[in-house]
């Protein structure tokens, strides 16, 4: 028989019970008909799911030549720096550069596969502490329920591409998280991060508009600054300074991409000097220019 407490929380277990909190934010999901794809040294603060529905594009990292097949699904981590190419029109060597449109319901899509490449992109992020994972391009089979879920999601995408409600989103959801419970534990090394590092992290994201520096995180872990920085860089595998950075950033894509804010409030907002320090930044980074990425002339 339930005691009284049991049955006011509505659990009748007395077995504590511990889950991950992962804070799934989708940034945009386009459906394109691309002719040209040739993207170097790409290293976005976001998360990438790549799907194609023909041959022809490649992902390169470092030394390795990742050749896109349809019947794999693509992912790759935050600040990985990699490059793209669609092999039957591959022009340009250096910068970033990608021609097509959208797919629509009056495209058949089969009639374009010997010339373009047939893409579908998802950029989201997960929230700390999963944005800082190792970076890499991760690939998974294209099980018969995740193709379903993706033919779903391209036919919807080719009928509305604007105004994402409810229903589609939580499908859009779901696809991201079997996409990426897929992959395995191995990915996700920053789980068990020591408390001091996990509040300071926190606290970069609650306070990712101001100015942050060192030694006040140092002091909020009750630490010498030397010794938490070297704590940070152990642990996290990127410096203090340069993960601030790096969230910064982050967060400047947000808002490009989500608002109407210039790239002067943007750079004010997010507290740096001025716009041309914030736009060194910003391509140093990420490898293009604030305003175009602001354009959306990339994928």
């Amino acid at each position: 028989m339930l005691n009284n407490q049991q049955t006011r929380i509505g659990d009748p277990s007395k077995n504590k019970q511990t889950f991950t909190d992962v804070n799934l934010k989708v940034l945009c999901c386009r459906y394109w008909l691309l002719d040209i794809w040739d993207c170097h040294d790409l290293a976005f603060p976001f998360w990438r799911i790549y799907w194609n529905k023909n041959e022809g594009g490649q992902l390169i990292l470092n030394d390795s030549v990742y050749e896109m097949k349809p019947n794999q699904v693509y992912i790759i981590p935050p600040f990985t720096s990699f490059s793209t190419c669609f092999t039957k029109n591959h022009r340009y060597k250096e910068g970033v550069h990608v021609e097509g449109r959208h797919l629509t319901l009056h495209d058949d899509d089969i009639s374009w596969t010997k010339n373009s490449l047939l893409h579908l992109f998802i950029h989201f992020n997960l929230g700390v502490p999963f944005d800082n994972v190792y970076p890499g391009i991760f690939s998974v089979d294209m099980t018969p329920s995740l193709l379903e879920k993706f033919e779903y999601l391209t036919n919807s995408l080719k009928k509305e591409n604007t105004y994402f409600y409810v229903t589609y989103t939580l499908r859009l959801q779901s696809l991201i998280k079997q996409v990426l419970s897929n992959i395995g534990p191995e990915l996700f090394k920053t789980l068990n991060l020591d408390d001091r590092i996990l509040n300071a992290v926190r606290y970069i994201e609650n306070n990712i508009y101001e100015k942050l520096n060192n030694t006040e995180l140092a002091k909020k872990a009750n630490m010498a600054t030397n010794s938490f920085s070297r704590l940070f860089k152990d642990k996290m595998n990127i410096t203090l300074h340069n993960f601030i950075v790096n969230r910064k950033i982050s967060q400047a894509c947000k808002l490009l991409l989500q608002t109407n804010k210039t790239i002067d409030e943007v750079s004010y907002s997010l507290s740096f000097a001025d716009r041309h320090h914030f736009s060194r930044v910003f391509k140093k980074v990420t490898g293009i220019t604030p305003s175009l990425y602001k354009s959306g002339k990339f994928s």
